[in-house]
């Protein structure tokens, strides 16, 4: 029996379970040995294989720029935070003004794509920290959350990777992450259900006090459509 028998054969021995055997993305030691541009090359050739299996005709004009189109949008966009020259430098400042309750960015737009099916999932973060003397740029805190996106994932890894990195930038344990997606492997197949949505949060440090959390929730849960 063949690897690929072998990994039918697991894939359907879990079914729609979602496993994630890690927090850390499943990543191999050579993967950054090929460039980008040889990446977009291997891809290239392995989708137009996937295409004419499928019977699709790649000499039509609509379909045979599909391949490079596939491959460039994996490595350029919407899998980058595969790499880590592209996390965002996230620097912490001194927190002058003595700013001492909770900050929080809300509705922060999440585009990932499911590790088991590679379909998107996509929804809103919710994140926040309580500042022990430093402060963050508010547009680093979403572009935290849009690198760790930016790869094949499984929510409950994504959102503690995103307090993982919080946390370090800030030094502090008192963070917290709430994320809320739908995920159209659920939506567009299998069970096929367009309504429901999945929740993961993460409550670390002083956002464990059932108290802190509470005010947290209430304010992500506020209208502040401008």
């Amino acid at each position: 029996m063949d690897n690929l028998e072998l990994d039918k054969i697991t894939a359907d021995e879990l079914g729609e379970d979602h496993i994630g055997t890690s927090e850390l993305t499943p990543i191999r030691d050579d993967a950054f040995e090929l460039s980008d541009a040889e990446k977009i090359e291997v891809i290239q050739e392995h989708f137009a294989k996937i295409m004419h299996t499928l019977g699709l005709d790649l000499t039509d004009d609509s379909l045979k720029g599909t391949p490079y189109r596939v491959a460039k949008m994996f490595v350029k966009e919407i899998f980058n935070g595969l790499d880590p020259k592209n996390k965002p430098v996230a620097r912490a400042f001194s927190n002058h003004y003595e700013y001492s309750d909770m900050v929080i960015e809300k509705n922060i737009q999440v585009t990932s794509f499911c590790e088991h099916h590679f379909l998107p999932f996509i929804g809103k973060a919710h994140v926040a920290y309580i500042s022990t003397g430093k402060v963050i740029g508010l547009s680093k805190i979403n572009r935290l959350v849009d690198y760790y996106a930016r790869r094949p994932q499984v929510q409950e890894r994504l959102t503690l990777q995103i307090a993982d990195a919080l946390a370090d930038a800030m030094g502090t344990d008192d963070v917290a992450v709430f994320i809320d997606s739908k995920h159209l492997c659920v939506s567009t197949r299998g069970i096929r259900d367009i309504s429901s949505s999945t929740i993961t949060s993460e409550f670390r440090g002083a956002f464990k006090n059932k108290d802190i959390q509470q005010k947290f929730i209430d304010f992500i849960k506020t209208d502040t459509d401008l």
